[in-house]
């Protein structure tokens, strides 16, 4: 166990809020600043290099990525309290989710990756069906059904 840190990312300007793993892209990682940063940073983590990164106009406080599209969703807090679709590599954004009155606090993907939900300050949960399934991705779903580990998760719920 190696007792220092492999990398130490200083770019941001505020409280680190938000970070996340890209599903896909094994070495790269989205980092979201506080109100007196308001920036969303991509990271290559095998060299430490802020590959990326934009002004979103509010505190960035949650991120998650799509794992079957290049794109994924922050929320915010002031001033805006919006979720925000953005387009990986471009951060091109895709649409703002508005309607929470509070800070989003936190974002959970489904498990099937369709939807997205959002708990925010305001004491909701919203739920946001942000990406559609692939239908190769449907056809390997639904052959996935009779497998053991599919059976049990149907168990469980």
């Amino acid at each position: 166990m190696n007792t220092t840190p492999v990398h130490t990312l200083t770019q941001h300007q505020a409280a680190v809020k938000a970070v996340a793993w890209c599903p896909w892209q094994n070495n790269l990682l989205a980092t979201g600043g506080g109100t007196a940063d308001r920036t969303i940073r991509l990271w290559n983590c095998t060299t430490g290099i802020c590959l990326k990164d934009t002004t979103t106009n509010s505190q960035v406080s949650s991120i998650v990525w799509s794992a079957h599209y290049k794109e994924f969703i922050s929320g915010h807090g002031f001033s805006n309290n919006q979720l925000t679709i953005w387009k990986y590599p471009s951060m091109a954004k895709v649409a703002d989710l508005t309607g929470h009155t509070g800070r989003v606090l936190e974002l959970c993907v489904s498990p099937d990756g369709q939807m997205v939900v959002s708990a925010a300050a305001d004491e909701t949960i919203r739920m946001w069906k942000c990406w559609a399934m692939d239908k190769k991705d449907k056809k390997q779903a639904d052959a996935n059904k009779g497998h053991p580990i599919s059976m049990l998760a149907q168990t469980i719920r």
